[in-house]
């Protein structure tokens, strides 16, 4: 066996020495100290969410980003603020940033994770700063934990989550400066604090509950909530107030899960509410068996052992209001602060995610600072119990513990690579997750492995047989499979579960063309414009279908209408150029076609139908080509 070199053990001996000055803390400001603390929260955090820096685009990414019409339009900003019926929440600095982030980087999505990840490590920082400001001399552990807690991959892993990296950094200067206003009574530090607040509450409105959280500080301080703690809270109240009514008209104005998510009775959601807060207060302290979609409980009708966290959590604040005179009133403003930013997502209130989860690791994100805080003021009540002789093992349990953590959450982040390894894993541990089949059968199809998407959106089918969007689905991939009777069965189901499901109308519409029946198809494609009047790919759909029952003044006017929703399709334009060929028009024609290379000269068809226009001696069959 190879011995240590003399520079090595001195290394190893030197960082073991800052470590353990590190977890002694000190009143007096070490810069070195301070620097190097700041490097291992900063090397961890890059540590753990390396693996997916260069990963891909997951499950909604493409709804919010990558098929978002109003961040990748020139003028979205204004749209984003002045315009804001076109989001699907409303946190408009989240989608501000958004905005500039695809003008930078389009549809790579290193540049995405790259802020991700560098908004997690600022936030990690703040946590330290933060808990530093309650004299805890082990602050910066806290900072670190909070970097390397596998409950927070997701919320880094996922670029459709900025909205949680970005509100928690405004969100944790609000807590400080609200801090610093408390203790100096300063008013620049007071306003500094609303106006933080009210930039969170534009990132992400998650934090609606945070000035319930002043008002616990306040009893935490002075052991009560006097009037004046009330009033200079109302502006935090006012702004939680309009902005959470803003955000729960837009969760009901654009709904993006597709069935209505019925928790039945009070019962049901008290039942739902205990399980919720047991779960995630048990995932904080032990995160193992991490799953991005987790095994719905059945709590219709509730069993009265899903009621039991209640009582035991009525025992514990007791015990601890019993001791609010001395530690029992610390572990009150922690445990009240992970309560409080918790109890929107408990189930009182219904999310999207509850269509197919009751719980997801992302909701976690902010409350687990107060159990984190908690932990730290734990370990430094025990480390200063201790006699100095046996303060050496507390450094090496803690740091066991945190490289556990950063382990087991760099392992976890290696799942987020992309969508096939997210819901493959997903699979493993929850088969049940008819959600996770969905999209991998989604994935497996953009990779044209047909065969697999089948199998998985069949598998979807048997656990949700009512999902509108796995009938449909599953019917495209048994069109490209050729298999047209069972494709049209399964858009017809579509249908009978969604009739305004204008994807599966025009997808039907599609199906009947391929198999020949093209009054039926004209049916399908007219019925999907009637219900949403700018579906671009029906007014082209429709037109070939014109074209191929020899309507062709009709296919005219329907490609017209979709290159006005749409002028850059170069397929439309071809088709408009064969129709306008088909009625005489030739120098419009003509001009399709010369629009068409402009927008795409390495187009053969195109320049081969060009070449035929403009040499009417040559064979005037051969402009009879087929729409695209």
């Amino acid at each position: 066996m190879a011995k240590k070199s003399p520079q090595k053990k001195i290394l190893l001996k030197s960082i073991w020495t800052i470590l353990a000055q590190s977890m002694e803390g000190s009143s007096t400001t070490n810069w070195k100290l301070v620097i190097f603390q700041g490097a291992i929260i900063v090397v961890a955090g890059l540590w753990v969410f390396w693996p997916v820096l260069y990963g891909g685009w997951l499950w909604d990414d493409d709804l919010l980003i990558t098929k978002n019409v109003i961040v990748q339009d020139p003028d979205g900003l204004w749209k984003i603020w002045f315009e804001p019926d076109k989001l699907f929440d409303y946190f408009p600095l989240t989608v501000s940033v958004q905005w500039l982030e695809w003008n930078l980087w389009h549809n790579d999505p290193f540049g995405y994770h790259l802020i991700n990840i560098l908004l997690h490590i600022c936030s990690s920082l703040l946590v330290w700063r933060l808990l530093s400001k309650f004299g805890l001399r082990l602050a910066w552990l806290g900072g670190l934990l909070f970097a390397v807690h596998p409950v927070v991959v997701e919320s880094v892993a996922w670029i459709a989550e900025l909205k949680n990296t970005l509100s928690l950094v405004p969100l944790l200067l609000v807590m400080c400066s609200w801090i610093d206003y408390d203790k100096r009574k300063n008013r620049k530090d007071y306003l500094l604090a609303l106006g933080l607040f009210l930039v969170a509450m534009l990132c992400k409105t998650t934090m609606v509950m945070f000035p319930v959280v002043i008002l616990l500080y306040a009893w935490w301080k002075r052991g009560r909530v006097g009037w004046n703690d009330v009033k200079i809270s109302t502006p935090f109240f006012v702004i939680s107030l309009v902005l959470g009514l803003a955000t729960i008209w837009f969760l009901h104005a654009h709904a993006i899960g597709e069935n209505v998510i019925a928790i039945e009775g009070f019962f049901s959601r008290l039942a739902l509410a205990a399980l919720s807060i047991a779960f995630y207060f048990s995932k904080s302290f032990w995160p193992v068996g991490l799953v991005p979609i987790y095994p719905k409980w059945i709590i219709d009708p509730p069993s009265l052992t899903q009621f039991l966290p209640w009582p035991i959590l009525a025992i514990i604040i007791y015990g601890l209001w019993i001791k609010r005179a001395s530690w029992g009133r610390h572990i009150l403003f922690g445990l009240g602060f992970f309560l409080i930013m918790l109890m929107p997502f408990v189930g009182f209130t219904s999310g999207s995610y509850m269509e197919f989860t009751w719980v997801m690791d992302h909701i976690l994100y902010i409350p687990v600072i107060g159990l984190i805080g908690l932990a730290v003021a734990g370990v430094e009540q025990a480390s200063r119990k201790m006699a100095p002789l046996f303060r050496p093992f507390v450094v090496g349990i803690v740091l066991v513990v945190a490289a556990l953590l950063a382990w087991g959450s760099h392992e976890y982040a290696g799942i987020f690579v992309n969508e096939e390894a997210l819901w493959t894993y997903t699979i493993q541990r929850n088969p049940g997750a008819w959600i996770a089949h969905y999209n991998l059968g989604f994935t497996l199809s953009q990779a044209d492995r047909v065969d697999e998407a089948i199998l998985q959106y069949e598998e979807t089918l048997k656990i949700n047989p009512d999902y509108a969007s796995a009938h449909n689905n599953l019917g495209n991939v048994l069109s490209e499979a050729n298999r047209l009777p069972e494709a049209i069965d399964q858009f017809e189901q579509a249908l009978s579960l969604k009739p305004n499901y204008v994807e599966a109308h025009n997808n039907l519409g599609i199906a009947y063309m391929q198999n020949g029946q093209k009054d039926k198809a004209i049916e399908q494609f007219k019925a999907a414009l009637e219900i949403d009047p700018n579906f671009v790919g029906a007014y082209s759909n429709l037109g070939n279908a014109l074209m191929d029952n020899k309507q062709f003044s009709e296919a005219i006017e329907q490609y017209e209408l979709a290159l006005w929703n749409n002028p850059n399709d170069t397929k439309t334009h071809y088709n408009l150029a064969l129709a306008f060929a088909r009625v005489g028009r030739i120098p419009e024609a003509i001009q399709q076609c010369e629009l068409s290379l402009k927008i795409d000269p390495s187009d053969v068809h195109v320049s081969d139908l060009l070449q035929q226009l403009q040499h009417p001696q040559q064979d005037a069959s051969q402009t009879e080509s087929s729409a695209k």
